[in-house]
């Protein structure tokens, strides 16, 4: 595929994300992200959230004083609440404007940061105009793009991050390709940008082909499984 077919189709994919969690799905997706109580389903993806949470802030630093982290795709926040506890300067977007000032509003007081900082923004995790980061997070904000997709955002974040990045993806199971299957019966008008399952020997292969991720090794990788949640981490560090 060329350069330009690639850039459109991954605008293509950013404006269907866009549109589901800032209108379709954002009521269903507040409510999973508090404590308000969920069906059974959504409670198997609160808990594989919320592990998949748990799992990547122990792999960043307990002492944040001085770094900064990009939250990429922060939804309602919660992960940048933690690491801004930790001291961390935290820049947070998503393509979501009703998510962000969703997350705005749960934000708490800076007592409780630790004298870390959090800014929230709706836009482009790629925009340059973000600025470097030490740390960049990306939990389960690329999971809805294919394999080369994926590889060339987590490419234009190491372009601007020195320590590591921390991604999620869906890896491909059987059971993952029979949802997703199933997905595919829905009506348009109610269907999620669905995930798009993952082969993890693919995702190595295009990682050690990308020319900016040269100088980036995969390091730790963790697989949750949570009910109808399933997500695998992925450490990128540099060489």
């Amino acid at each position: 595929m060329s350069e330009s077919n690639s850039q459109a189709q991954y605008q293509t994919r950013r404006g269907e994300i866009e549109t589901y969690f800032d209108r379709t799905a954002v009521d269903a997706w507040a409510k999973l992200t508090s404590t308000a109580p969920v069906g059974r389903i959504r409670t198997t993806v609160r808990a594989g959230r919320d592990q998949m949470r748990a799992t990547l802030m122990g792999w960043l630093p307990q002492d944040l004083h001085g770094a900064r982290v990009l939250d990429a795709g922060c939804g309602t926040g919660a992960l940048s609440v933690l690491a801004a506890a930790r001291g961390a300067e935290v820049v947070a977007i998503d393509l979501s404007p009703t998510l962000v000032k969703l997350a705005e509003e749960r934000m708490p007081g800076p007592s409780e940061l630790n004298g870390g900082s959090i800014r929230f923004l709706s836009g482009d995790m790629l925009d340059p105009a973000l600025g470097k980061f030490d740390y960049v997070v990306c939990m389960d904000s690329v999971i809805h793009y294919c394999e080369a997709d994926a590889v060339r955002v987590l490419s234009g974040l190491a372009a601007r991050t020195q320590q590591a990045i921390l991604f999620t993806f869906a890896p491909k199971t059987p059971l993952l390709a029979t949802m997703r299957a199933m997905g595919r019966l829905l009506p348009r008008s109610n269907r999620a940008p669905w995930i798009e399952p993952v082969s993890v020997n693919n995702l190595y292969r295009l990682l050690s082909k990308d020319p900016t991720l040269h100088s980036w090794t995969p390091a730790r990788t963790y697989r949750v499984k949570s009910g109808f949640y399933t997500s695998q981490a992925m450490e990128l560090t540099r060489s």
